[in-house]
């Protein structure tokens, strides 16, 4: 099988399995954690340093609100049985600057809980895995893309960088923002990175012992989840009515 092929075919693996293959980082990361603060006492420079991660983590999901909640039906999805779609080509908002802008979001959501382990290591590593990971994704998708759309997508392609965003090249969005779309599709991930956080918190601090909680991880744990519990139960009962755009 030619390079390329190989290439295609291990990103369009990886993307089926996107969201369960770095669940093992997330391990890993744990382990480091404890063992970074085995036997530590707990500061008040510790606490913000904390504070800081969980802020990097949201700042990488503001980047995925933002581009979800501007983007068509049946485009920037999630995981399909049937692989990847496109229904159409975004190519406006925060498209015109990042061909990825999800992953770029995603790359900060993981690097806050890599930041949190302060293992050197651990961090180089995580960001190589992630380049490594991600650029047979995005090699699979630009190929069915490139296949689909043809030469429209080149030419995007040849003057919007695929990771780090050109802002001079910004053109307003083409739709209105959805506020539906958006709570749907990234509750998931808000409630994910309050109960992750509070896990490694509340694990440092029991096998050391402590009972030095951090506050402001468990109450944004209680918080998303009972939010991710209520728009479970209004979109199983079909009851969800906040769409801004069509």
């Amino acid at each position: 099988m030619a390079l390329r092929q190989e290439l295609e075919t291990q990103g369009s693996w990886l993307f089926r399995y996107r969201s369960f293959l770095p669940l093992i980082i997330l391990f890993i990361g744990l382990a480091v954690f404890i063992e970074t603060n085995w036997n530590r006492s707990i500061s008040e420079c510790n606490v913000y340093y904390e504070l800081f991660c969980l802020l990097i983590s949201i700042f990488g999901l503001s980047i995925r609100i933002y581009t979800v909640g501007f983007t068509p039906k049946n485009t920037s999805g999630r995981n399909t049985k049937a692989g990847q779609v496109a229904d159409e080509l975004n190519t406006t908002g925060i498209y015109s600057i990042v061909r990825n802008p999800l992953y770029l979001g995603n790359f900060f959501m993981w690097l806050g809980l890599a930041l949190l382990t302060e293992s050197i290591w651990f961090i180089v590593s995580f960001v190589l895995f992630y380049w490594i990971y991600y650029e047979r994704i995005i090699f699979a998708e630009e190929q069915f893309l490139e296949r689909k759309f043809g030469d429209y997508y080149i030419r995007w392609t040849e003057r919007v960088p695929p990771f780090i965003p050109n802002f001079s090249l910004f053109k307003s969005n083409q739709l209105r923002f959805s506020i539906r779309k958006v709570l749907l599709k990234e509750k998931n991930g808000l409630f994910a990175i309050f109960l992750i956080f509070t896990v490694f918190d509340i694990s440092a601090e029991v096998m050391n012992n402590h009972l030095h909680f951090n506050n402001v991880f468990i109450i944004g744990c209680i918080v998303t989840m009972l939010l991710y519990v209520v728009l479970k139960i209004i979109k199983r009962n079909k009851g969800f009515s906040l769409e801004i755009n069509k």
